[in-house]
């Protein structure tokens, strides 16, 4: 007898399915990138910066952040003997991810190579690890924003700094002089205030005569979200008489003994679900001041500005890794007899992500580099980071979500699956744009930084003005700009959103008027300053030329 169909051991063949998405080269890949680092001061670091676009888009860095966000932290807060512990456990995948993260130096590039374009490498590194697993760029992005601040306390930050700034990963918890390399969290936030610093509970006393940097206070309060407890030491916020102070609070106090550091349950978050949050408690814990009593909220914001940087070049990788995944499938999968790249409608759905990805790259990259000027005194660059480093926090942030959802949807059914990376980047892109300040508060610290800074409008206006004449659009937009900006420093703060969203779309318009090939900024000024404009992506405006736009955003051989 014939084995009918449905007893078949073999009862279909598996065709046109995608392979898998690894073992090229992130960097040499994405040829935006790759002009944005040479523009911008760090060609002296490509070799650096390809070995690490190989490793990023490896097998095995790929299946490390699958599992590590599969078998995601757990919390132990006693051992078998009833002894408090407080410690919390990963899978091997996050240790492995660590390893590689912090080797590579994408904490502390920066600090590590004093020379100019410093902080466009370090940037460049995290662009790239946003492209392997968004977990770990927490605790690297903290590292990163760390060291300014310590170094003002010597006797504090000379050794704290010496241990963040290794590139050795040591997961191990002991003592800050046991420790080959040191990772650092933050807790700043109080369930009643959130972003509201000023609102927090937590209270320190100082434990001697003595008030101010590097002296020794005892903090009693309860922190809501606490970023990658596991960490040696934490910047924490709690008020004095003075008012609110920034600390940094070790796990191990310099006697030795287990500081009190109290993890009472850790969060479950809808995403970045390898790195741990958690909510801690202190009771009587032991902390060193990093500033004078009541300064704590500026030194927390000082910080803070660093990571805002991290989180827009963060956002642009993570929206470079969803189109590259989506220009992938695209490439690969038939239907109606041609590739999907090769019908029309989807190869303008993908060149308009190409467009908004090379645009918020250019974007931070400039911020970057004004960074990197900043921290040699440049007057002129400190003014326009200032302003720029909010706004391209706020653009990239805000715009990661509907970019990851277009890209997710390109994929159909397949990118929905939790096999597919396209879950994780899905569940991951809205968190850059809560964390250190969600939308509004960012769009305010664009006004402040407009209203405080007596040059900070006339910095954005020579940046853009590098481009007048380069386009009639954006010449016609930047005058818009300037009246909206005028009218918002003058009246209420009602139109920050529009304020920061505008000085976005022309700062990236000048970046490519200027600098990309005159087909992306045609198409980036056409669709984003006239025409069809609907707020989703895909509707470019006649003409464009979107296969021209996709050949360069593959640089590659599959």
């Amino acid at each position: 007898m014939l084995d009918s169909p449905i007893n078949s051991a073999a009862t279909h063949e598996v065709a046109n399915q995608v392979p898998p998405h690894h073992g090229h080269n992130a960097y040499h890949a994405d040829t935006a990138l790759r002009e944005a680092v040479a523009r911008e001061g760090a060609g002296w670091a490509e070799q650096t910066l390809a070995d690490f676009g190989t490793v990023v888009a490896s097998e095995e860095v790929q299946e490390w952040a699958h599992q590590a966000n599969t078998y995601v932290p757990e919390l132990r807060t006693h051992d078998r003997w009833g002894n408090r512990i407080d410690q919390v456990e990963f899978h091997p995948s996050y240790h492995a991810l660590m390893q590689v993260a912090f080797g590579a130096g994408v904490h502390a590039f920066a600090w590590n190579n004093p020379r100019p374009g410093g902080h466009v490498a370090r940037a460049t590194l995290s662009y790239l690890w946003n492209q392997a697993e968004n977990g770990v760029g927490c605790p690297t992005g903290m590292a990163y924003a760390a060291p300014p601040v310590l170094s003002r306390t010597p006797a504090i930050g000379d050794a704290w700094n010496q241990a963040i700034n290794a590139t050795e990963y040591d997961p191990r918890s002991l003592p800050i002089g046991q420790k080959t390399g040191a990772t650092i969290g933050m807790t700043l936030t109080e369930k009643q205030g959130g972003s509201d610093l000023r609102a927090n509970l937590t209270q320190a006393r100082p434990m001697t005569s003595r008030h101010g940097p590097g002296e020794e206070y005892e903090l009693t309060g309860h922190k809501w979200f606490c970023s990658a407890p596991m960490s040696d030491a934490f910047y924490v916020t709690a008020y004095t008489e003075a008012g609110p102070t920034c600390f940094l609070v070790p796990r191990w106090r310099p006697d030795g003994t287990r500081n009190v550091f109290q993890i009472q349950r850790l969060k479950d978050k809808c995403g970045n679900r390898s790195n741990a949050s958690a909510e801690v408690e202190f009771r009587g814990t032991f902390g060193w001041a990093l500033c004078d009593e009541g300064r704590g909220v500026r030194t927390a914001i000082e910080m803070a500005h660093l990571t805002r940087l991290d989180f827009a070049v963060g956002s642009a990788g993570l929206m470079r890794h969803a189109l590259s995944l989506a220009l992938h499938h695209a490439r690969h999968r038939r239907a109606f007899q041609r590739a999907l790249i090769d019908q029309p409608v989807m190869a303008s759905v993908l060149a308009d992500l190409a467009l908004e990805s090379e645009a918020d790259t250019a974007l931070g990259f400039r911020v970057a580099r004004a960074t990197d000027e900043s921290f040699r005194n440049d007057p002129q660059a400190r003014v326009f980071e200032r302003v720029m480093t909010p706004v391209a926090k706020y653009w990239n942030c805000k715009r990661a979500p509907a970019f990851v959802h277009e890209a997710l949807e390109c994929h159909g059914g397949n990118g929905f699956i939790e096999e597919h990376p396209m879950a994780r980047l899905y569940r991951e892109a809205p968190l850059n744009g809560i964390w250190e300040g969600a939308g509004n508060l960012i769009a305010l610290d664009v006004l402040r930084a407009l209203r405080r800074e007596p040059d900070a409008l006339d910095a954005v206006r020579d940046e853009i003005a590098l481009a007048s004449g380069g386009d009639r659009r954006l010449d016609q937009f930047a005058g818009q700009l300037f009246a909206e900006a005028e009218d918002a420093i003058r009246g209420s703060d009602v139109r920050a959103r529009r304020v920061a969203e505008m000085i976005a779309l022309a700062v990236q318009a000048s970046l490519l008027v200027r600098f990309a090939p005159p087909g992306i900024a045609d198409a980036f000024c056409g669709s984003r300053f006239e025409g069809e404009r609907s707020g989703v992506y895909g509707v470019l405006p006649r003409g464009v030329d979107a296969q021209a736009i996709l050949r360069r955003s593959f640089a590659y051989a599959d």
